[in-house]
């Protein structure tokens, strides 16, 4: 059974409401803050969403005398946990325990403050133990409930019994907590920005800003607004204000889109999952896009890239203030998909944006499509950055005229699409929304690999694509009788017979007959498309990486798993059988492009077979771990600590990611856990302590 396929490479080779305000007129009536304390989530996430009632979470907080305990929690609206409630989800609290014992955060033998007693670590045993209060009431870290119950994104509401508010930066930031992290939307990461000018970080000061409700979405699909920077945290611990220690990797994902459309809060690419499971910290982002976005006028001051600028104004302000909300400025890893791969591979080669970040994950990059006869195609400038001249002969001109905007100068010119209304803007036939080299963001045709000359970051990186990425970007020739398999790729790819009677000749794109010329002629052509576009670009550049040393560690994927496929027939993706209402994923698809960033969040709307929770966990585990050091192989020691079973499992049938000169190494599938749970049961304490024997069976 198959979640991915893998080969290896490296070297040692809507608007929120932004209350401008003194802190005595805030929206909110929360008291909790994180002035005397740190406030940590615990949570045992499996990341079957359906299993979410089984298991419950609790909120960490710094050591207090005993006798405070109880008002510490009383601060959260919440209470001290009961004894009952951690014997109920032992094997949850255990294994919570025991990594932050590997994690440095206790002791191996820790003891914290729950209701009536404490609960204490016993690492030796592999076991908790209860014990009563001892005498002197010492201090202890504190175990509270966790009444905000919420498990999904969509789910999770912020009230006056969930909310807290964190200073960052000068100003106060009200967030919420759900289940599984604690939340902070529509943050306000630059200034209001001004059309056709490169965005600035947020100056505001001394005000409190609700963070409770996602912001306004750049102007796209006829909607939107300009003022739309805001960026989304999710987060499992909060240090106590002004403390640095025990911050969190960085996850910081830039969404796709095409750079004409995406928003950085939807509900598949929402982090709490992700910060639940792995321990980091996640910032979504939104960036203007279309002609907002990258408008380029030759012989103006409007050169372009506003997006991209976006991006890295947003990189800065989570550099200067995600201390405040748990994360590491020094360990800051930029992810996206798509138009936010491509946007990943600009910033690999930026000179503003290099030193703002530790490593970087492409998924499903385009590039390339400059053979088969053609000049290019939708994916070439995704990789391969034209000129301003260039770029406005494609997108520059047109829009003017479209939007009636015909004076004699160029100034007026000017002047008048910049009072033009922005969501008509981006509506208009001819849009703008091509990276092109502005001299400042850009300076390259394309991203140096070659040589290892400073002009690249030299991070660890992740490149890579879903099986049939291509298939979102062929013809499928619907209404079209193909007769047979060379007329279908001409149409399909856009060629002469000439080189598609090439393809057919080299033998590496076998033709599977089923009876259906069109279909089996399309499955010929979605290959093509699929390296033609996608894989050559992407191999290309981890392997000239790694060689020229131009990356500290490079690896590159293949997703054999994803969540919805492409189906040219309208028959619904993977074919639906008994067992399997969501479609059978185990049989043939064509994976759709984007459609594995369920991976990327550990987030899938439904699981569709018990691979696809345990692709989940193990996936999850790579990007996460390449955030945390540089590469995607969890220590064994770490995945017991917290009773990952499934990822050691994975691990071993799929081989670790190992450093290999070339476009070899393990090529396994991913294998049946042990476990169908995922997390393995550990045992009761041999020897309880005496006075809570009543507690636990009744009374002896």
């Amino acid at each position: 059974m198959g979640a991915i396929i893998f080969a290896m490479l490296s070297v040692l080779l809507s608007l929120p409401v932004v209350l401008a305000l003194p802190a005595a007129q805030s929206s909110s009536s929360s008291k909790l803050s994180n002035t005397d304390t740190s406030l940590t989530i615990l949570y045992q996430n499996n990341l079957n969403g359906t299993d979410d009632v089984n298991h419950i979470s609790a909120i960490l907080l710094d050591a207090v005398p005993a006798p405070q305990a109880a008002a510490a929690c009383g601060a959260l609206n919440e209470r001290l946990l009961a004894l009952d409630a951690i014997e109920s989800h032992y094997n949850d609290f255990f294994y919570q325990f025991n990594y932050l014992a590997y994690d440095g955060r206790a002791s191996p033998d820790q003891e914290f403050l729950i209701e009536n007693g404490v609960v204490a670590l016993n690492q030796r045993q592999s076991c908790l133990d209860f014990k009563p209060l001892p005498y002197g009431g010492p201090r202890l870290p504190v175990l509270c409930t966790q009444s905000a119950n919420a498990s999904q994104p969509t789910t999770a509401v912020a009230t006056t019994q969930n909310e807290i508010t964190v200073p960052a930066g000068g100003n106060e930031f009200i967030g919420y907590r759900n289940l599984k992290s604690w939340r902070f939307s529509g943050i306000p990461y630059a200034d209001e920005p001004q059309r056709w000018h490169y965005s600035s970080v947020y100056s505001g000061s001394g005000q409190t800003i609700n963070a409770t409700a996602f912001g306004s979405e750049c102007p796209q699909n006829h909607a939107g607004n300009e003022n739309c920077l805001f960026l989304n945290i999710q987060t499992p611990y909060i240090p106590k204000a002004g403390s640095t220690q025990k911050l969190k990797p960085v996850y910081f994902w830039i969404h796709g889109g095409g750079f004409n459309s995406g928003v950085g809060s939807s509900p598949g690419t929402d982090g709490g999952n992700l910060a639940s499971r792995e321990d980091i910290v996640v910032v979504t982002i939104n960036y203007r896009l279309s002609t907002l976005g990258f408008f380029a006028v030759p012989g103006t001051n409007i050169t372009g890239n506003y997006g991209i600028g976006d991006q890295i104004t947003a990189l800065q302000w989570t550099i200067d203030n995600i201390a405040a909300f748990g994360g590491d400025a020094s360990q800051i890893t930029i992810i996206g998909s798509s138009a936010g791969g491509g946007s990943v591979r600009v910033l690999l080669g930026s000179p503003p944006a290099i030193g703002k970040f530790q490593g970087g994950i492409a998924q499903s990059n385009l590039g390339g499509g400059v053979d088969l006869g053609l000049s290019g195609d939708y994916a070439t400038s995704y990789s391969s950055y034209p000129t301003i001249e260039q770029g406005y002969e494609l997108a520059g001109l047109q829009i003017f005229q479209e939007a009636g905007c015909n004076q004699t100068s160029m100034g007026a010119q000017v002047a008048c699409l910049a009072a033009y209304d922005p969501v008509k803007l981006v509506d208009l036939p001819t849009i703008a929304d091509k990276v092109v080299q502005d001299g400042v963001i850009v300076n390259t045709e394309q991203l140096i690999v070659s040589v290892r000359n400073g002009s690249t970051a030299h991070v660890p990186v992740i490149f890579g694509t879903a099986a049939n990425d291509g298939a979102s970007f062929s013809t499928y020739p619907k209404g079209n009788n193909v007769t047979d398999e060379l007329e279908g790729i001409q149409i399909e790819l856009g060629i002469t017979a000439t080189y598609a009677q090439a393809i057919i000749d080299s033998g590496l794109f076998p033709y599977y007959d089923t009876g259906n010329k069109t279909l089996d002629s399309f499955n010929v052509s979605q290959r093509v498309a699929t390296d033609n576009q996608f894989r050559c670009v992407d191999e290309a550049t981890i392997y000239a990486g790694a060689v020229s040393g131009a990356f500290e560690r490079a690896y590159y994927y293949q997703s054999q798993r994803t969540e919805y496929g492409y189906d040219p027939n309208n028959l619904g993706g993977p074919p639906v059988e008994p067992g399997y209402p969501y479609g059978d994923p185990n049989l043939p698809y064509f994976r759709v492009h984007g459609s594995d960033n369920g991976w990327s969040f550990e987030t899938l709307p439904v699981l569709r077979d018990a691979a696809d929770l345990y692709s989940l966990q193990l996936e999850g585990s790579y990007y996460s771990w390449l955030a945390k050091t540089g590469q995607p192989n969890a220590p064994l020691a770490y995945l017991e600590a917290r009773g990952y079973q499934t990822v050691i499992d994975g691990q071993r049938a799929s081989g670790p990611w190992d450093p290999v000169q070339g476009l070899q190494g393990p090529v396994k599938l991913l294998d049946w856990p042990s476990t169908t749970s995922g997390f393995v049961d550990v045992p009761q304490c041999a020897f309880l302590n005496y006075s809570l024997t009543y507690y636990l069976d009744g009374g002896s």
